[in-house]
């Protein structure tokens, strides 16, 4: 399959300024464009149609393909911030028809229908048609400008990450019309606090609140006002679904996040900024790529490769690099009779059903994460159609025709049709696991960040944090299984030597994903054997070996109840 950016060089000419436009406008005959933006790329899966009408029609002279980059076109302003293909049709520089969505049967349709009256017009057999006019800057001059978007920072306090309220503190959030732009868990830094909480500095017990800031994990949330249509669609499908009467503060649009969290009765576990330098401070530390990756709309989506293609994965993971897909986890598997169910659901009523289902539950499929860009869409518009079939000369360079195998005529991968099942399937193939990680007392603060940084590299969610000093018998329930041991005695002697970070991660297969990450057990072993591993970089010997990890599921879930569970009951 020709990547992308090639296809787009050989068969359509890339405009991407207004003067490029202009000039463009110049050509004899009918142009098709396909407008885009910058962050998702012109629509691919159209290209074969579009090849397959220049080598067709053969009239280089009245035909023309183009790419228009809307970001950077004043003409075109008012197709920015959509993702849905839209393609126009020039024609002697008079734009005449748009088509919007990736519709090749309607496309070929309108492109053979202009050239023959084109052709027509230049053989005196008819009269050129008055078109109507198809407004494009005319439109956007008639919308509201919108305004600059605004921001709040809200900050759940360590008490209500602790005591598991974060969830239902941005569930209360988003019910009130906000949005949740960005997340981030941290453990604040003295000086962030100091920076951050510098108008009650010089209250009698700031050291005691910046003891309690610094010492358990916070979310910050980047906050925006939700968008007056999406508020009013959201209630109206509210009110269908639910019998209920709604309540005031379901009903309200709230303008003030604060007061709103005090009308909760949640304000004490919630902190709130909403001056603009404040917050630009806020974002700046905590989110420094925030606008860049608002911008980009990063979306992530499940694909899977199905049995029978698995001799040709390589060939298939080659396409899903050179369309500059990032594979965030991937796994072989046996899918379930529930789980091929799922993913079949299509093909139920097709008479092959049954033996789909018998190869899916039988031999492995494998399951990937793909992230990038406009990312369900895109990889959709690769897949082609849910049958070999279907495929047609709109489809010859679909995934569907270049990896048509074995005995069904089905297409060799799946892929997630919308965000929300994208989300859900994610979860089902790849659901996360909790393991209890701990960074020893002889650790540096210096150290500690950059195993933090290590951490979240690795994709890590901190859904629990704390910096304490342990006990003898909370050293016991977390080396339970040791406890009988000549030199467990030591371990609680380090471990009582200063505080200890303890840590909540989250991910797939969390366990094994954090051992790796730690290394051997001996730093000096760790050096040979995984010189980039945790244990490798920041140990000093077996028993200040820097972190320490859960073994099983079982000890997991002991180790994490004994440290945050009695925090969790508390009220």
């Amino acid at each position: 399959m020709a990547s992308k950016k090639r296809g787009e060089v050989q068969l359509q000419t890339v405009i991407n300024s207004q003067s490029l436009w202009e000039e463009m406008l110049q050509n004899k005959g009918l142009t098709v464009i396909d407008v885009y933006q910058a962050w998702c790329g012109p629509c691919t899966a159209m290209q074969p149609l579009f090849r397959k009408l220049k080598n067709e029609t053969n009239e280089e002279k009245i035909l023309h393909f183009v790419v228009a980059e809307a970001d950077n076109i004043v003409t075109l302003q008012s197709f920015r911030d959509k993702c849905e293909p839209v393609f126009l049709f020039s024609v002697n520089g008079k734009i005449i028809a748009k088509i919007q969505g990736a519709n090749a049967p309607l496309v070929n349709k309108k492109v053979i229908t202009l050239i023959n009256e084109e052709k027509k017009i230049a053989a005196g057999e008819m009269v050129r048609p008055q078109y109507p006019d198809i407004l494009l800057i005319e439109l956007e001059k008639t919308r509201k400008k919108p305004e600059r978007e605004r921001y709040s920072i809200a900050i759940i306090k360590p008490d209500a990450v602790l005591k598991r309220k974060a969830q239902e503190i941005k569930e209360k959030i988003t019910m009130a019309g906000f949005v949740i732009e960005a997340e981030e868990k941290t453990m604040f830094t003295e000086k962030q606090v100091r920076d951050f909480y510098s108008q009650i500095a010089d209250q009698p017990d700031f050291e005691e609140f910046l003891s309690f800031m610094t010492t358990g994990l916070s979310n910050v949330l980047i906050i925006a006002q939700e968008k007056e249509q999406d508020q009013v669609e959201e209630n109206e499908t509210e009110l269908k679904e639910t019998s209920e009467p709604p309540t005031e503060s379901e009903v309200k649009k709230w303008d003030s996040l604060q007061k709103y969290l005090e009308q909760q009765h949640i304000s004490q576990f919630c902190d709130v900024e909403d001056d603009e330098a404040n917050v630009t401070k806020f974002t700046d530390v905590f989110f420094p790529d925030f606008k860049i990756a608002k911008g980009k709309k990063l979306q992530r989506t499940l694909a899977l490769l199905r049995p029978d293609l698995l001799e040709k994965q390589d060939d298939v993971l080659k396409v899903i690099k050179d369309e500059d897909f990032e594979i965030l986890m991937e796994r072989q598997i046996v899918l379930s009779e529930e789980e091929a169910k799922m993913l079949c659901k299509e093909y139920e009523k097709e008479n092959y059903f049954e033996a789909l289902i018998e190869k899916m539950t039988r031999s492995p499929s494998l399951a990937l994460v793909l992230l990038r860009e406009n990312c369900v869409q895109h990889w959709k518009e690769l897949l082609g159609p849910r049958t070999v079939e279907k495929v047609s000369e709109y489809h010859a360079e679909s995934l569907c025709a270049q990896f048509a195998m074995g005995n069904l005529p089905i297409n060799q991968l799946y892929g997630s049709d919308s965000m929300e099942a994208a989300e859900r399937d994610i979860e089902c193939f790849f659901p996360p696991e909790n393991t209890l990680a701990l960074i020893k007392p002889h650790v540096t603060r210096e150290q500690r960040a950059e195993i933090l940084k290590l951490i979240k590299e690795e994709g890590f969610e901190l859904t629990q944090m704390k910096d304490m000093l342990l006990t003898p018998e909370q050293v016991g329930k977390i080396y339970f299984q040791i406890t009988k041991k000549d030199f467990y005695k030591d371990i609680v002697e380090v471990l009582s030597e200063g505080q200890s970070l303890v840590m909540v991660l989250t991910k797939w297969n969390a366990i094994v994903s954090w051992r790796r990450l730690m290394g051997p057990v001996d730093p000096e072993e760790a050096k040979l054997l995984s010189p980039d591993s945790i244990r490798a970089r920041f140990g000093i010997n077996i028993l200040k070996n820097a972190v320490h990890g859960s073994t099983n599921h079982y000890s997991a879930t002991v180790n994490s109840n004994a440290l945050f569970e009695e925090d969790a009951g508390e009220e």
